[in-house]
């Protein structure tokens, strides 16, 4: 049955999910159109076959941004509901988190079979003719944009330069071209004074009109024997209009699909499957085939046939000391040669072993592959959704960070898995399965900790105590209070302040906190300090009775105390074995030492500055008084 709680958590997570979703899709698209940017550009493609291209890219990346999404939708949300106490709500109506993420969970579930059938069915299709269409742009000419004042390469066997060029009118001046469609020992250089160029109605050949030029040409020697010179190295022709027809197909022609057919991105689990068998099957035929062959031309049939080869092996030095010189050179190029020709002829073999090899791990990634992606959906749902709980941050801040922070990780454990996968170094298995099998733990004990209230996740927590281990606190503000119950005892607080005083120009002149500390005493030799931890305490006791006065002059003068750390200039740990154990760790030793010398110093002038404001406000309480 359906609850109430049901459609609130569904709708904070479908609003959310639908504009992760098109982000995600969105990001990837132009990923996907920088990596074939050269095809694009300076096609002159049309808005249709620009249009093809786009929806066949996004079907193909539905199933790439369906996890990506999840995750970020299941941070934002669960955190969102985190951050606005939405969870506390219904965790204090007795409702566990894994029941709030029960009908997600079902959505995502749904998700997740959506994203496979889109690999098996929609996907290998949208993928065939993405992979055609990117083919028939690679081989589409250039659209011819001729720019000024630097050499044009794209029209095949021409060179052209245009000084300037009228937009309005297609009219270009100052020309110069250099032409080798007859080959470079037969180059021509035709300068002009003006010209236009156009596209034939069919897009099949460009038309170059030219005025006022000329034309030169290299003759080669033959060429110059027939005219019955040996002075003139060129041929050199003044026209007053000339005309080029140039062979330059732009348009458009898609690529057969039927050509790429084979590809494993084209194909679905069954024909995926067949495929892998029949490869199978043929390399164990090449094997068998090979093996036979070889047992033929290296293994003796018998055993009869054995031991002679054996005793004609044992004669071999024999036999060749006894043959002539040329003839002993002639044996030997001829065994060179033949080991030659096998060791060709092995290679090759290799090769094709590794060819049909390769074609089977392509295609068993694909199959993996399809299962993979569709159960990191509900992988992804498990770790952003009781880390949003978690960490109870909303909006597209710290989740959209974490989330591409996990997204890359998985990424990289995926890619790098695959292609040791595809190279044969792994098993493909544990290949193609390595980032699920780091996903799915992380998602259990996300869920376990976010399920039982866990603060392993509580940034603020960590953030406070790296303040601590760095010395880093607030300033001290006192306020000054609405409403006072009770007065503040300045009589006993002046005789506080003075005893503090005291306490404190006994412990800086005894203890001189502003040399280095002892490492040996440090970490082998225990201390307490008893009396630090009584001025800390008697300060803030001044500080808690002298808060509720109503002069402004002693709330500013109780700013001036100092909050103490009563121990951090001590040994860093209360258990002696583990002070002597980082005392031991040299450069961890070092770094504690260099903490706690930082702490001395700033015991010491917090107690100067105690000194000092103790003296203020004395004044001020005795005149007071």
């Amino acid at each position: 049955m359906i609850k109430k709680i049901d459609i609130f958590v569904l709708k904070k997570f479908l609003l959310i999910f639908t504009g992760s979703f098109f982000i995600t899709i969105f990001v990837f698209m132009m990923q996907f159109t920088w990596r074939y940017v050269d095809e694009l550009i300076g096609k002159g493609l049309t808005l249709e076959v620009l249009a093809e291209f786009y929806w066949f890219m996004t079907l193909t990346l539905v199933s790439s941004s369906l996890p990506l999404a999840v995750l970020l939708a299941s941070l934002i949300s669960f955190g969102n509901m985190g951050e606005q106490l939405e969870l506390l709500a219904m965790k204090a109506a007795g409702i566990p988190l894994l029941r709030i993420m029960a009908p997600i969970f079902v959505l995502v579930t749904g998700m997740a079979v959506t994203s496979f059938y889109f690999q098996n069915k929609i996907s290998p299709e949208a993928k065939l003719k993405l992979e055609a269409l990117v083919l028939s742009m690679k081989q589409t000419s250039p659209a011819l944009e001729i720019p000024e004042g630097v050499f044009y390469n794209g029209v095949p066997g021409f060179s052209l330069f245009v000084e300037k060029k009228n937009v309005s009118t297609g009219k270009l001046y100052n020309i110069m071209i250099y032409k080798t469609d007859q080959g470079f020992d037969r180059a021509q250089i035709v300068v002009a004074d003006s010209g236009r160029m156009e596209v034939t109605d069919d897009r099949m050949h460009l038309v170059l009109d030219i005025w006022d030029g000329e034309q030169f040409e290299n003759l080669q020697a033959k060429d110059m024997q027939a005219m019955g010179t040996t002075n003139q190295p060129y041929d050199r022709e003044t026209f007053r209009y000339k005309r080029f027809i140039i062979d330059f197909d732009s348009n458009f022609e898609k690529l057969d699909e039927e050509q790429l057919r084979n590809m494993a991105t084209a194909k679905n689990l069954t024909e995926l499957r067949n495929s892998v068998d029949s490869a199978n099957a043929q390399l164990d035929s090449m094997g068998r085939s090979y093996y036979e062959e070889a047992k033929v031309r290296f293994f003796p049939a018998s055993r009869l046939k054995a031991k002679k080869h054996v005793e004609r092996v044992l004669a071999f030095d024999s036999v060749m000391a006894s043959l002539p010189a040329d003839v002993r050179n002639r044996v030997v190029e001829t065994a060179r040669t033949n080991v030659s020709t096998l060791a060709a002829e092995v290679e090759w073999k290799g090769v094709v072993v590794g060819d049909s090899e390769r074609f089977v791990r392509r295609h068993e990634i694909a199959w993996h592959e399809k299962f993979t992606l569709s159960l990191a959906c509900l992988l992804f749902f498990f770790v952003g959704a009781p880390l949003g709980a978690i960490i109870r941050k909303g909006g597209l801040g710290m989740p959209a960070v974490i989330s591409v922070i996990i997204f890359i990780i998985y990424y990289v454990i995926n890619t790098s898995g695959m292609k040791m996968a595809r190279d044969g170094s792994w098993n493909m298995v544990y290949g193609m399965w390595v980032s699920t099998g780091i996903l799915l733990p992380l998602g259990v004990f996300l869920t376990y900790k976010a399920n039982s209230d866990s603060v392993v996740f509580n940034f603020d927590l960590y953030s406070a105590l790296l303040k601590r281990f760095l010395g880093i606190r607030s300033k001290r503000n006192v306020f000054r209070k609405e409403v006072i119950i009770e007065d503040p005892d300045y009589e006993g607080d002046v005789e506080r302040l003075k005893a503090l005083k005291k306490k404190c120009i006994a412990y800086v002149s005894e203890k001189r906190l502003h040399i280095a500390p002892n490492y040996l005493t440090l970490f082998f030799g225990h201390e307490t300090d008893h009396l630090v931890e009584n001025i800390a305490v008697e300060t803030e006791a001044i500080v808690e009775d002298l808060s509720n006065s109503k002069d402004a002059k002693v709330l500013h003068g109780i700013e001036g105390l100092p909050q103490i750390y009563a121990k951090a200039h001590l040994s860093p740990f209360e258990n002696k074995n583990v002070n002597v154990a980082f005392g031991i760790i040299f450069p961890l030793g070092i770094v504690l030492w260099l903490r706690i010398w930082f702490f001395r110093l700033r015991l010491y002038r917090d107690l100067k500055q105690t000194i000092k404001s103790a003296d203020y406000l004395l004044t001020l309480l005795e005149k007071g008084s």
